[in-house]
């Protein structure tokens, strides 16, 4: 999987629900150091460079508004809100790159509080951003 590819699938979902991702965020490396590298942009068209490779940890952590993509943040260095202010939402996973795929470290189980959440089909990237229509849902 190549960096930029989940910023296609990101933005593409949230697009369909008529919602926009705002760009100044993106996911990144889980390490010692606190934000490393990778980065993992989370809109479609980015310029992310890499590959994931085995054993690699990584963060993805979008956040989806109701309305412009464009933010703001205040005086406290902290808080962001868009500049049209539209709600919005954030969160994060935290995913490793395995032999087989990529598993989801932070996904809830069936004990988990509120129960599991059923995880989305196979989802294939070129590695140049691009994903097949037909399989996303």
């Amino acid at each position: 999987m190549a960096f930029k590819d989940p910023g296609t699938v990101i933005e593409k979902h949230a697009k369909s629900k008529g919602c926009s991702v705002i760009k100044t965020y993106c996911g990144h490396g889980v390490n010692s150091l606190f934000h490393c590298a990778p980065n993992v942009p989370h809109y479609a068209k980015n310029k992310a460079v890499g590959i994931a490779k085995p054993g690699m940890t990584f963060t993805i952590e979008p956040m989806i508004s109701l309305g412009s993509y464009k933010d703001k943040t205040w005086p406290d260095d902290w808080t962001s809100v868009t500049q049209d202010g539209t709600r919005t939402a954030q969160f994060e996973h935290t995913l490793l790159v395995t032999e087989k795929g990529v598993e989801v470290l932070t996904a809830r189980l069936g004990d988990s509080p509120g129960g599991a959440v059923e995880l989305p089909s196979k989802v294939k990237a070129d590695g140049d951003g691009a994903v097949k229509e037909d399989e996303i849902k």
